[in-house]
C-alpha cells in the first residue's frame, strides 16, 4: 500500500484530514498545505470522483495550488482545500453540508472554507451554521462578499488582456478569437468582459445547453469539447476541470496564448516546460484566477471593501508580468518562476 507522504501531490503538507459522517453520508477531504502566511483559505469541491485515490488528489493539488494562489495574491492565508464525495446522483441534502460544516469547525479554524465547484452560497449558509470558519456568504448590495465567481472571471479577463499585450502587442481584445473551455460561473464573467470589448469568441462545454447559452449571449459560436482546445485562435482559456494540458494535448495547440481560469492545468511538472518550448505564453492558472479568493479573504479577515478588492485584482496582470519578465530575462518557463515565487513567500524556497 501507497503512503499517504510517498504519493507524487503530497508536497509537505501540514495536515490531511478525513471525515465520514453515517447519519447524512458525508465523505469529506480537508487538506491544509500551508499556514505560513494565515489559516489556510480554499473553497470545498463537491464531486463524483472515480474512486477516492482520485479525490485525494484532487485535494492535494487544489490545496497546493491555494497556497500557492494566495500567497501570489498577497494575502494573509495560507492555504487548504475541501472535497466532498458527492454521490452518483450528485444528492446534497442540506443535512450533508451541516455536516460539513461541523467537520471545518472541529479544526478550529486552521481552515476556513468557501464556494467552489458544486458548491454554491445557500450551501455555505447552511455550513455557517455549524461553524463560523467560512465566507463567501450572501452580503447586502455593495458589500465585500458573496458568490466569487465574478471576482474570479474579472481576475482572468484582465489576466487575459495582459497576455494578449505581451504576446501580440494589442491593447485591446476587439478582434481577438478567444476559445473558451467552460460555461460555468467563471468562463461565463470572461465571456461577456470579452464580448464587450469585441473578441470573436467560440465557447465548448460538456453541457451542450450551457454552451449554446452562453454563445447566444456573446454572438460566439458552439465548438464541440473535443476540439476546443485545438482550435486556430489567438488565445485558449481553459475554465472548466484540470489537467487539460498534457504532453499531448500541448502539441496539437495552435493558440500562442494559454490563459484560463481552471485550477491545476498542466497534467505535470514537466508540461509547463513543454509548453514554454513550443513557444506559446501561459498564464499561471493560480495567478490569474485569484480574484474569486481575493474577494473571500477580504471578507473573511475584514480587510476592506470593494475598492481594494478591485485594486487586488488589479494586481493580477502586474503579477503575470513580473513573472513573464523573469521568464523571459532566466529562460525558466512561467509555471516554474510562478512556483519559486510563491515557494519563497510561504517559507519553502
Amino acid at each position: 500500500m501507497t503512503s499517504l507522504w510517498a504519493l507524487p501531490d503530497f508536497d509537505a503538507h501540514e495536515d490531511v484530514h478525513f471525515f465520514t459522517d453515517e447519519k447524512t453520508g458525508l465523505k469529506a477531504i480537508i487538506a491544509i498545505h500551508s499556514t505560513h502566511l494565515g489559516p489556510a483559505g480554499g473553497g470545498c469541491r463537491f464531486w463524483h470522483y472515480g474512486d477516492e485515490a482520485e479525490a485525494l488528489t484532487d485535494a492535494l493539488r487544489l490545496s497546493r495550488g491555494m497556497s500557492y494562489k494566495n500567497a501570489m495574491a498577497g494575502l494573509r492565508m495560507g492555504g487548504g482545500k475541501g472535497v466532498i464525495l458527492a454521490p452518483t446522483d450528485r444528492d446534497k441534502p442540506a443535512e450533508l453540508m451541516a455536516a460539513f460544516g461541523r467537520a471545518v469547525n472541529s479544526l478550529g479554524g486552521r481552515y476556513v472554507t468557501a464556494e467552489d465547484v458544486g458548491i454554491n452560497v445557500t450551501d455555505m449558509t447552511e455550513v455557517s451554521r455549524q461553524t463560523k470558519f467560512v465566507s463567501g456568504l450572501p452580503v447586502a448590495t455593495g458589500a465585500v462578499g458573496g458568490d466569487p465567481g465574478p471576482h474570479t472571471s474579472l481576475g482572468v479577463f484582465l489576466g487575459v488582456k495582459a497576455a494578449v499585450k505581451r504576446a501580440l502587442g494589442k491593447e485591446s481584445l476587439d478582434g481577438i478569437r478567444l476559445a473558451i473551455q467552460g460555461a460555468g460561473s467563471v468562463a461565463s464573467g470572461l465571456a461577456m468582459h470579452a464580448a464587450a470589448e469585441g473578441a470573436r469568441i467560440s465557447i465548448a462545454d460538456v453541457d451542450a445547453a450551457k454552451a449554446s447559452k452562453l454563445a447566444e449571449q456573446v454572438g460566439g459560436s458552439v465548438i464541440d469539447p473535443a476540439d476546443i482546445l485545438f482550435l486556430d485562435s489567438d488565445v485558449v482559456s481553459p475554465n472548466a476541470l484540470g489537467a487539460v494540458l498534457t504532453e499531448e494535448s500541448i502539441a496539437r495547440l495552435k493558440a500562442p496564448i494559454v490563459a484560463g481560469g481552471a485550477n491545476n492545468q498542466l497534467a505535470t511538472g514537466e508540461d509547463g516546460q513543454r509548453i514554454h518550448e513550443r513557444g506559446i505564453l501561459y498564464a499561471p492558472d493560480y495567478v490569474i484566477n485569484a480574484g474569486g479568493i481575493i474577494n473571500v479573504a477580504t471578507e473573511y479577515l475584514q480587510d476592506g471593501g470593494q475598492d481594494e478588492v478591485r485594486e487586488k485584482i488589479a494586481g493580477i496582470p502586474v503579477r503575470l508580468e513580473q513573472i513573464w519578465a523573469e521568464s523571459q530575462s532566466s529562460g525558466t518557463n512561467p509555471a516554474a518562476v510562478a512556483d519559486l515565487m510563491a515557494q519563497r513567500l510561504i517559507g519553502r524556497a
